[in-house]
């Protein structure tokens, strides 16, 4: 994949001085290290709505389910303000060709989530959404959306952009047309990775697939697409990765040497106490695949998900 994903972001974190301060939030892993991957797509909600810069700082007030957004000393409500401007933004948005956004940490009005809201009795919750969060999410509740603070998570880090590589191709097939064989084709890639967040889903999406030719491609495509999207949006972990690398080991498990298996169950061990990182195994898996010539294996998504140049498989 050499053309660039385009990403929704607050503009703040791409340097620029939008903040009610008159500063910004600059986020060198996001432009420096996304950014070779990536072409963003900025957004500044309080500015594009007409608000100034600086200008009073704001905070979310009254019920946390539907809150105001209120500036701090004067108390205005500005909540109409961002609201008549943003279904605008959002057609716009729609014609982004868009596979996620980058929402800024703790913002009143791009905070995806725990975000202050002062209640009426003088309580702070932290169950808000800022507001054009929230309204971009009712809006596009497929993409994969995260906030720059938890991208600090090598966990979430790795889960987000995972699934904007996933989306990215997507996209790309949905563009060639409703074409069954081409879903199926998808599907049989991305098996093993949908297997490494969920068997559930992955049960559920083989049955999906087993019987594509009873929908509309339309419907089917619209109802696949909102199955892998759960699928995707649960972690992985440790024990969910080694159950997929033995599931592809018995590929070859006739064929691998007697050190080739012993060095494979150890770097597999050591995985799973946290001494090595997921990128070893992997990689021994793929050199196996390869030599022994398992096209199915070295097909598989999971193998590459995303760039080797990110590095979201090195951490423990």
């Amino acid at each position: 994949m050499t053309e660039k994903i385009r990403m929704g972001i607050a503009r703040c974190l791409l340097g620029e001085k939008v903040r009610y301060d008159g500063g910004h939030k600059h986020d060198r892993y996001i432009t420096q290290t996304l950014g070779n991957f990536l072409e963003f797509v900025p957004v500044c909600p309080e500015m594009e709505c007409g608000m100034p810069v600086p200008r009073e700082s704001m905070r979310l007030e009254g019920d946390p389910e539907a809150p105001r957004l209120i500036t701090h000393k004067t108390k205005r409500d500005l909540t109409s303000m961002m609201e008549a401007w943003g279904p605008g933004k959002l057609k716009e948005l729609e014609q982004e060709d868009l596979c996620g956004y980058i929402f800024k940490t703790r913002s009143p009005s791009s905070g995806m989530t725990r975000i202050s809201v002062y209640g009426p009795d003088n309580k702070v919750y932290t169950s808000g959404v800022g507001i054009w969060a929230r309204m971009f999410m009712e809006r596009f509740p497929l993409l994969p959306v995260e906030d720059e603070g938890r991208l600090h998570d090598p966990g979430l880090r790795e889960n987000f952009i995972t699934r904007v590589f996933v989306m990215k191709r997507w996209r790309n097939l949905v563009a060639e047309g409703f074409n069954v064989g081409k879903l199926v084709d998808f599907h049989t890639r991305h098996k093993l990775l949908i297997l490494a967040h969920s068997q559930k889903h992955y049960r559920e999406m083989g049955r999906m697939v087993a019987k594509v030719r009873e929908h509309s491609p339309e419907d089917f495509f619209k109802s696949y697409l909102e199955i892998l999207t759960q699928a995707l949006a649960l972690k992985t972990t440790p024990a969910k990765n080694i159950n997929v690398l033995q599931h592809m080991m018995g590929y070859f498990k006739k064929q691998l040497t007697g050190d080739e298996k012993q060095e494979l169950l150890e770097l597999l061990d050591q995985y799973r106490q946290g001494y090595a990182p997921l990128i070893v195994p992997v990689t021994l898996i793929k050199h196996f695949a390869r030599k022994y010539g398992q096209d199915y294996l070295q097909q598989q998504i999971y193998l590459n998900p995303h760039p080797l140049e990110l590095g979201l498989r090195n951490h423990g």
